[in-house]
């Protein structure tokens, strides 16, 4: 049997889930989505992701066609109809089909749809042995414009960082907002250490509120090891003894280039490795 998709209530064929050239999430990058993981068959936190999916729509004023409970439910029964247990899974909802126009009011149903599959962001060696980033022209969203705290279908803004990042010979790239203020990366959220110290930017530097960033939040707040949401420059990131990234896909990944400049030691750090393996345990057990 063939990957099942969840779409609109019902578990299709992979070939048979289509959406309409006219939906607007096509046409206009109008919907929201979530990226989500799964651990020994259990979906990872499955309340969180559920609740800022919901937070995303309310933010555009897309009304999900489902309760939060519903939704829950039909990711854990689409992962169970595909039989995997450590798995990436996507939920989508779009503002539906319309017409060949802007006005939202003009698509009356709402599409959902979720995919359950594999996913390979970065090759084990980048997570042995660290991987090397460079600072995007490409400036973060205004908050004001479209807001990065909105996990929205429109990612150009992040694909157009990732396409400087990959012209580099990298595969990640960080984005500075309004300010010239450090953001975070194009599909991830970053960490630096200094002194013993564990630094990231705060939601106001116009961040994605991460739920893998939340839990080394937490982490790092079991383990006694300081934190301080700050506003953080390049020179911040420069001079930094350690660096990480967190992300749904990647997890926990160790930095150890910016801009051609070495991070620390030019190795993943004690405490990137310590993060690691207990974001590893906890995701694990």
């Amino acid at each position: 049997m063939g990957l099942k998709i969840w779409l609109n209530g019902k578990l299709v064929e992979r070939e048979e889930a289509k959406v309409s050239v006219f939906d607007h999430g096509l046409l206009y990058g109008d919907g929201v989505f979530e990226g989500i993981r799964s651990y020994n068959g259990k979906v990872f936190r499955l309340d969180a992701h559920v609740r800022r999916l919901f937070d995303s729509a309310n933010g555009i004023r897309l009304a999900i066609p489902m309760t939060p409970k519903e939704t829950a439910d039909a990711i854990v029964a689409t992962l169970q109809a595909n039989s995997l247990k450590d798995s990436y899974i996507r939920i989508v909802v779009t503002r539906g089909e319309g017409t060949l126009g802007l006005d939202p009011n003009r698509c009356p149903h709402p599409q959902v749809f979720i995919i359950t599959d594999k996913i390979s962001l970065y090759p084990q060696e980048l997570y042995e042995n660290g991987l090397e980033i460079i600072t995007a022209a490409t400036m973060r969203n205004h908050p004001n414009a479209v807001n990065p705290r909105l996990k929205s279908l429109n990612y150009l803004n992040n694909i157009l960082a990732k396409i400087e990042a990959i012209d580099a010979g990298t595969l990640e790239a960080v984005m500075l907002n309004h300010l010239g203020y450090v953001a975070e990366c194009t599909g991830d959220n970053l960490f630096i250490v200094r002194d013993g110290r564990l630094f990231t930017p705060p939601i106001a530097a116009g961040i994605l509120e991460g739920i893998t960033r939340d839990e080394i939040l937490a982490i790092a707040h079991d383990l006694g090891i300081e934190v301080r949401e700050e506003n953080l420059t390049r020179q911040d990131l420069y001079v930094s003894d350690e660096c990480f990234l967190t992300g749904t896909a990647a997890e926990v990944i160790p930095v150890v280039r910016i801009d051609k400049r070495t991070v620390g030691s030019g190795k993943p750090g004690p405490i990137t490795k310590r993060l690691a393996e207990e974001f590893h345990r906890r995701t694990r057990a």
